[in-house]
């Protein structure tokens, strides 16, 4: 869940620890000090009294510094952050009850406590498992914790390991090329962990602004954006599903060379099973690239020849790899995959995934028991497309944890194309949701659930009005017109929230206003037309110019576009949503790559026949 949606969720006492971070960090002349000041200074100095968007902001500008925060923390050997930021930066885990958050808790211990002894017996067995240059490693890595740890002692101070021997650790565990799991495991041979009470582990994660927690709720929320700041503390380069999605492009014995490199016993493990220990085990994706899938010996222009094939054959992605170097081609697979998380698009529409699921459930009969393991979800999760997205959890992340066995019976049942990619099959089907909403968008904007609903659309009658505006906007976009959000989110303030903004270039907008009603014809333009010239004055504060206001809704009265017709400071045309659908259709089939915006300056009431006519020429 982003954060400014969460700041939304919790009350003020309850976002208090994380704003007195920031403020702390603000107070420290951070390196973006200029650009905070010019955020706060447009609302407010007092982060109490700044909106959720702007909060967000902030807190992107001093990532860094908080990262170095948390950082900090790692020098209290007791306070098991590790375990506390595996468990809460894992995919699915960033909204949790505190009974569940407990239960991993200690679900996790009891793992540590099995997987530690098991360590230890093999360490001191002549006869280990563990190949003998990889168990060498292991001792020397326990040596250097153990000292660092118990030097302290003998010089009479409570016993810690500082920020300076902590960094050597790190440099350590690179070079011997250990995985997280690795490090953590032999860290706790030395350390045990102790059980915690789980009340005191949210108000620590609480106090350094790691979660939020809803006492009301009992929710634990993880905001997205700290999710990447907490992974990249742990080394983490890209998210789990990322992960799993290049793990699943490699062969089998390639699987088995980067388990054999990490000791992970591969006997009685099927290759999905190994996919899923690599991952948990926190090998790093860098490593991994560079030298854990290739054998020894390997020479350069075979790792890139393979890092190459992972890219186009793996990935099916079109472009060429960059980068000259094997780092710099993993880099940019990197980068890659950081963009993706970063971008809001769902891939389908909304609908389109909320079908996919469930017609998933209804040919699966193992998909929900497999969603919940696999994002570690309790029992009583609603699995719809509105709670994975608040998980971050989109459609192809879904299918990819699908073994192949599934994917294909699937694809058979509902008569999909099977050649190719299976996953990027069954996302093309569920793509045209979209255009059965836009064919539904009078109705929509009419509040009409029965014809809905008959049309095979189901939708709460209190979402009607959001569902009405994101309709609009991807009819403006299929039109070829820049729907800014980042100009929106920019311009919009806690009292002004303008519906879109499209950016025509050169500080020219058009602002758009969405209404749906229940009743023919739409008559409120007093209250209309004083909202509509707050939004055209608040674009005209931030030097832009408005050359034209459109609003849109099923249908308008006779006294509203007579109304309309005698205002002229906000220049305000009307469109029914009927017209619209209509003109998006013949430009559909018109020469026009970019809807021509100037055929919309003309009339009050904007009719559709003129502009199909202009643009079949």
């Amino acid at each position: 869940m982003k954060l400014e949606k969460i700041l939304d969720n919790v009350n003020s006492l309850e976002k208090n620890s994380f704003l007195k971070i920031i403020d702390n960090i603000k107070s420290g002349n951070p390196k973006n000090s200029k650009e905070i000041d010019k955020i706060l200074s447009a609302s407010s100095d007092n982060l109490k009294s700044v909106d959720s968007i702007n909060i967000a902001k902030v807190f992107d500008l001093i990532k860094d510094e908080f990262a170095e925060t948390i950082k900090a923390e790692f020098v209290n050997t007791t306070s098991q952050l590790d375990i506390l930021i595996d468990i809460i930066t894992k995919d699915g885990n960033n909204i949790l009850k505190q009974d569940w958050f407990a239960r991993l808790y200690e679900k996790e211990l009891a793992k540590i406590k099995k997987r530690t002894k098991e360590l230890k017996i093999q360490l001191e067995s002549d006869k280990s498992e563990i190949p003998e240059t990889r168990k060498r490693d292991y001792i020397i890595y326990k040596a250097c914790v153990e000292t660092a740890y118990n030097n302290d002692y003998e010089n009479n101070r409570e016993s810690k390991i500082t920020d300076d021997e902590l960094s050597i650790l790190l440099t350590l565990t690179n070079q011997l090329d250990l995985s997280q799991e690795e490090v953590k495991l032999i860290n706790y041979l030395i350390i045990p962990p102790e059980k915690s009470d789980i009340e005191n582990i949210t108000t620590f994660l609480k106090n350094i602004g790691v979660v939020f927690y809803s006492r009301k709720n009992n929710v634990i929320y993880v905001a997205d954006e700290v999710v990447r700041v907490l992974r990249k503390i742990r080394k983490k380069e890209i998210a789990d599903k990322y992960y799993r999605r290049v793990l699943k492009t490699l062969k089998e014995s390639q699987i088995n060379l980067v388990c054999r490199k990490h000791s992970i016993d591969t006997k009685e493990l099927d290759y999905e099973s190994k996919i899923k220990q690599i991952i948990k085990e926190g090998i790093s994706f860098f490593t991994l690239l560079k030298s854990g899938i290739h054998k020894d010996g390997t020479n350069l222009t075979d790792r890139k020849k393979t890092i190459n094939d992972i890219w186009n054959n793996g990935l099916k992605i079109s472009s060429n790899l960059k980068g000259v170097t094997v780092e710099e081609k993993i880099e940019n697979i990197i980068s890659y995959f950081n963009e993706i998380e970063l971008d809001e698009k769902v891939g389908i529409s909304v609908e389109g995934y909320e079908k996919l699921l469930l017609e998933i459930n209804d040919e699966l009969k193992s998909f929900r028991k497999l969603v919940l393991n696999e994002f570690e979800m309790p029992e009583e999760t609603i699995l719809n497309s509105a709670t994975l997205l608040d998980f971050n959890i989109k459609p192809r992340d879904v299918l990819d944890i699908l073994p192949v066995e599934d994917l294909k019976s699937f694809i058979a049942a509902k008569e999909l194309k099977s050649r190719g990619d299976l996953v990027l099959n069954i996302l093309d089907a569920y793509k045209d949701a979209e255009n059965l909403l836009i064919e539904n968008y009078v109705a929509i904007g009419f509040r009409n659930l029965n014809l809905l609903r008959d049309n095979g659309i189901t939708i709460k009658e209190s979402e009607l009005g959001l569902k009405f505006e994101c309709i609009t906007q991807k009819i403006f976009e299929q039109l070829g017109f820049n729907v800014d959000e980042s100009l929106k989110k920019k311009l919009n303030t806690a009292k002004n929230k303008i519906d879109l903004v499209l950016n025509l270039g050169n500080n020219d907008v058009i602002i758009v206003e969405c209404k749906t009603i229940k009743e023919s014809g739409y008559n409120k333009f007093s209250s209309v037309s004083r909202q509509i010239k707050s939004y055209v004055d608040l674009a005209k504060k931030n030097d832009l110019n408005v050359v034209k206001s459109l609003l849109v809704a099923p249908d308008f009265s006779d006294d509203f576009v007579n109304d309309c017709d005698l205002e002229f400071e906000i220049n305000l045309s009307l469109i029914t949503a009927g017209s619209l659908v209509n003109i998006l259709e013949g430009f559909r089939e018109s020469k026009h790559k970019q809807f021509p915006y100037q055929l919309l300056m003309k009339d009050v009431l904007i009719k559709e026949e003129r502009i199909l006519k202009a643009i079949k020429k």
